[in-house]
């Protein structure tokens, strides 16, 4: 087994989205090989509903799957397929945008105010860019729930671990989603397949994520508050808002801080196509884009002939 090295550690950025939602960006508008087949990771914890309750009122999505993981409060939605609902605590939203969707997601605080979860965009394959859109809606107790003998805690979002199998299926990028809480001071290590790309996203506590034979630093690039880069070295602490990217390996090892440390867990085959891409919509050539584009203009995008 070959334990994988950080490659890059990053910690998630202010921004402003949809009517004038305040969340943090892990990664996403930039380079995108590192992740494919990964688009954008944001991380929408709020505690201020002024921050949050302008929401993301209708808009398009098309070439793109997006992934909502509810960890406090609901988030209402609704498409133009007619779908609507609500999810909360716990819950996951998959929706498949395919060839064209509008859509729209509005946040609600629980009876603190708390407003906390996660959109994940996964890109699709050229093959299926024009595909029927499609949603699935998961409730929390359809998750399972691993429990280990060290007391590490696995929620199984997407993909396998162990004999546990996600609840979310015939997704193009075949990723593994997995909500991963470790104990204080205990070391973790999880499977993750050689061939995909990987990253861990710390939302709680602390870890290392580094070689049995100790922490080292790495070269690394952060990401300033205005959005430039900046080169450095940066040891292999992970804390809150910190996203890992991992380098090649079959396991990641975790060693747990004083608070322990809960993270998503997430990998998925690479694509390897051209990315051609702007706002809400992802497509492989320039020249797609514009058709898209002109199709929102001219009326034809839920329909394009």
């Amino acid at each position: 087994m070959s334990i994988r090295p950080i490659k890059q550690l990053i910690r998630a950025t202010p921004t402003v989205e949809g009517a004038g939602v305040k969340l943090r960006r892990a990664f996403g508008f930039g380079e995108t090989e590192s992740f494919d087949p990964f688009l954008l990771l944001d991380d929408f914890r709020n505690e201020n509903p002024q921050d949050y309750l302008a929401g993301f009122p209708w808009h398009p999505h098309r070439g793109i799957e997006t992934i909502t993981y509810v960890l406090a409060g609901s988030v209402d939605h609704g498409d133009s397929m007619g779908n609507k609902g609500s999810i909360t605590t716990g819950d996951v939203q998959w929706m498949t945008a395919g060839r064209g969707i509008i859509h729209q997601e509005m946040p609600h605080g629980d009876a603190a105010g708390r407003m906390h979860g996660f959109q994940l965009w996964a890109n699709l394959p050229s093959s299926m860019k024009m595909m029927a859109p499609r949603y699935q809606d998961i409730k929390s107790k359809e998750i399972p729930d691993v429990v280990e003998d060290d007391g590490t805690r696995v929620r199984v979002v997407c993909g396998s671990y162990g004999n546990a199998a996600g609840p979310v299926d015939q997704i193009a990028a075949e990723p593994q989603y997995l909500d991963v809480s470790v104990p204080p001071d205990r070391r973790a290590t999880l499977r993750v397949e050689t061939t995909r790309h990987a990253f861990a996203y710390v939302f709680a506590g602390s870890g290392r994520f580094s070689h049995a034979s100790g922490p080292q630093p790495v070269a690394t690039e952060t990401v300033a508050a205005n959005g430039a880069t900046q080169g450095g070295l940066i040891a292999d602490l992970a804390e809150d808002r910190c996203l890992v990217l991992f380098d090649s390996g079959d396991e990641v090892t975790v060693q747990a801080g004083p608070q322990g440390v809960r993270f998503l867990l997430v990998s998925g085959q690479p694509l390897s196509e051209p990315v051609a891409w702007y706002g809400p919509i992802v497509m492989n050539t320039e020249a797609e884009l514009r058709r898209a584009f002109s199709q929102l203009q001219d009326g034809t995008f839920l329909d394009p002939k």
